[in-house]
């Protein structure tokens, strides 16, 4: 296993900066997920990381080796794209072994290593279809194969899961987990979607405008988020949040409390409201609401709790789970 550090790491096109300093330490082993909104540098960071994009200046190591220059063959990372990439005439045995034909690798080891990765991910009775017979989910695992074959020190995923439908990314994210947790090797994911890094990473990287917001455990960013910014992106739905005179009033520059830790009563409460609009998920229910001097508000209640649009609705934090941030 390989470790990926990443010291005063920096990337221009021209006179704009889009990485602005990064200084990152993944562990041997780690899955750590790089996240946040369009354009805050995450896929340009992973792609420096894998030689497709030349650093500015920093330094960049895999396995304790300085790589920030290296070819992207000569890094021993193994990357998965959004795309699948697959070539049409090809079996899935051939897709997942085509790198090693590609290297001259004999066809004993390459049958070998395709048999190998096709059992851990599942495949096996799928080695001789052609990719228009086979699910986005079962063409996925084909990529993530032709992958694992390499036996990389380090997998990096650019947002494999986007071109699928819901059901199939759930899916697709136990598989992910349960074959980090069965190699072992040190893995780094793109997303813009945070219950996917919630769900999979041992560490996440939340990243805006080309810095570095916050690092830590799942729960760490959800439970002590350093900004509001993270505070923000972390959770579903996110935090209610507000500024300005809610937020003085309170003693702080951003007000925060999460849907969750918002109680709901028809008959007193902190703060009353009226219902704008309840959404019905099954177990849980969201109820939208708007608050004097704060604004619009969603707290998460239980979906047999009778709250209709229109009433008027009183509502309380928890104790304990407010946050106040002062910068």
């Amino acid at each position: 296993m390989s470790g990926v550090q990443l010291k005063n790491i920096r990337k221009s096109f021209g006179a704009l900066e889009v990485i602005k300093g990064i200084d990152l330490d993944i562990r041997p082993g780690e899955f750590v997920v790089f996240v946040g909104p369009s354009g805050c540098g995450k896929s340009t960071l992973l792609r420096m990381i894998a030689g497709l994009e030349d650093v500015t200046s920093g330094l960049l190591t895999i396995g304790g080796k300085d790589v920030t220059w290296a070819d992207p063959s000569k890094r021993g990372i193994a990357m998965v794209f959004q795309s699948y990439a697959l070539y049409p005439h090809m079996t899935v045995a051939e897709n997942i072994g085509f790198g090693l034909s590609l290297a001259g690798r004999p066809k004993a080891e390459i049958e070998s290593k395709v048999r190998e990765a096709a059992e851990s991910l599942q495949l096996t009775p799928l080695l001789d279809r052609k990719p228009k017979a086979l699910s986005g989910g079962q063409r996925q695992r084909v990529a993530i194969g032709r992958a694992i074959v390499r036996n990389p020190a380090v997998f990096l995923f650019d947002e494999p899961l986007s071109n699928l439908d819901a059901s199939l990314r759930a899916q697709m994210r136990l598989e992910i987990t349960d074959l980090h947790k069965k190699l072992g090797t040190t893995m780094i994911y793109v997303t813009h979607d945070q219950v996917e890094a919630m769900t999979m990473a041992d560490k996440i990287v939340v990243l805006k405008g080309g810095e570095v917001e916050q690092v830590g455990t799942p729960m760490d960013l959800y439970t002590k988020p350093a900004t509001p910014f993270v505070a923000g992106f972390i959770g579903s739905p996110r935090m209610n949040l507000y500024t300005g005179a809610a937020a003085e009033g309170l003693g702080c520059k951003t007000y925060g409390i999460r849907p969750e830790d918002v109680t709901l009563s028809s008959q007193s409460g902190r703060w009353s409201g009226r219902i704008r609009h309840v959404e019905r998920l099954g177990a849980d229910a969201l109820v939208y609401f708007k608050v004097e001097g704060f604004g619009d508000m969603v707290a998460r209640t239980h979906s047999s709790a009778d709250f209709q649009p229109e009433a008027t609705v009183w509502a309380t934090p928890t104790l304990g789970a407010e946050y106040f941030f002062d910068r």
